[in-house]
């Protein structure tokens, strides 16, 4: 008939799906194994990474870090100013029987710059036992008197030191010092005028003013002026100009520029003065021509000795 079903063969078919189910086992089968034999090698290879890690750091521990072959027996110090080389090995902060390899050099090169009058640092190991450090110092051209409310409703006098680049310096107690700080210090001129929120320990001023003035006092030392005057006090309170107070009672007014020039200026006047035994009450050098020039007669001037020009620091070896 024409409806008639074909006869089909019940056992072929299940055996096609037998096949079917064996082959999907085998291949799950398979994957687990994969992915139990990948995760046993990277298992195992962050183990023995962590083993080869954890063995590597107790080896550092013991034989380098923990070793007493290299434990600080001596911290030798080189500066070339005025501080005692006990108190520089104190600022470093490092204890005599410390390990020098597990030192932090970063650390004790910022401990000592941290102190304002010192300018630069650099620290050196020498195995096995040694610790280099060498020092350079700020040296104060001048210095900044700052009155503050003092106890009982007096007046204090702060004093800061500044350097011929505008540093601010706090003045060292003078026990910490290889040097007499009188030696160092009587000599300094005063900056008068400026700002004091403007000194911060450590920081530079920027006031163009108060560079001119410390370039004053560095180019007078080296000037025709050098061993006539000495410069006391210089005000940097007018903008545009600077005015030097000499020991002799002159008052010098100068530009910010053109420094040298000005001084042989001063140079010349002074010479006139003494052919007319007069000296010079106050000259305005900051005026390029006709210089204007008040005059005093010598004998109602007082008469000071200039000082002599700052010491300069000796350099110390390897204390």
């Amino acid at each position: 008939m024409w409806f008639k079903r074909e006869p089909k063969n019940r056992r072929l078919n299940r055996g096609r799906v037998l096949d079917v189910k064996l082959r999907s086992d085998q291949v799950r089968a398979t994957r687990t194994r994969l992915a139990s034999i990948a995760l046993g090698v990277t298992f195992g290879t962050v183990f023995g990474l962590y083993l080869l890690w954890r063995t590597g750091a107790w080896a550092l521990d013991k034989f380098v870090y923990e070793n007493s072959t290299f434990a600080i027996q001596n911290i030798e110090v080189q500066t070339d100013g005025v501080i005692a080389p006990e108190q520089l090995r104190r600022w470093t902060r490092v204890r005599i029987g410390a390990n020098l390899i597990a030192l932090d050099l970063a650390s004790v090169k910022r401990n000592l710059e941290l102190v304002s009058t010192i300018d630069s640092v650099s620290i050196e190991r020498v195995l096995p036992r040694t610790l280099k450090v060498r020092v350079t110092e700020r040296n104060p051209v001048a210095q900044v008197n700052v009155p503050t409310a003092g106890g009982a409703g007096g007046i204090a006098i702060s004093v800061f030191q500044v350097d011929a680049d505008g540093n601010v310096m706090q003045p060292l107690d003078p026990r910490l010092c290889v040097i007499p700080l009188a030696q160092m210090t009587e000599q300094l001129p005063v900056i008068t005028g400026l700002n004091v929120y403007q000194l911060q320990p450590g920081h530079r001023v920027e006031s163009p003013q108060v560079q001119a003035a410390l370039a004053l006092i560095g180019a007078f030392d080296h000037s025709p002026m050098a061993g006539l005057v000495d410069l006391r006090r210089v005000d940097v309170s007018q903008p545009g100009v600077v005015v030097a107070t000499t020991g002799q009672g002159s008052e010098i007014t100068f530009a910010l520029e053109n420094l040298e020039q000005q001084l042989l200026r001063w140079r010349k006047i002074y010479d006139l003065g003494q052919t007319m035994s007069k000296t010079i009450a106050s000259a305005d050098l900051a005026v390029s021509n006709n210089v204007p020039v008040r005059w005093a007669a010598s004998s109602v001037v007082p008469v000071t000795a200039p000082k002599k020009s700052t010491p300069t620091k000796t350099r110390r070896r390897n204390v």
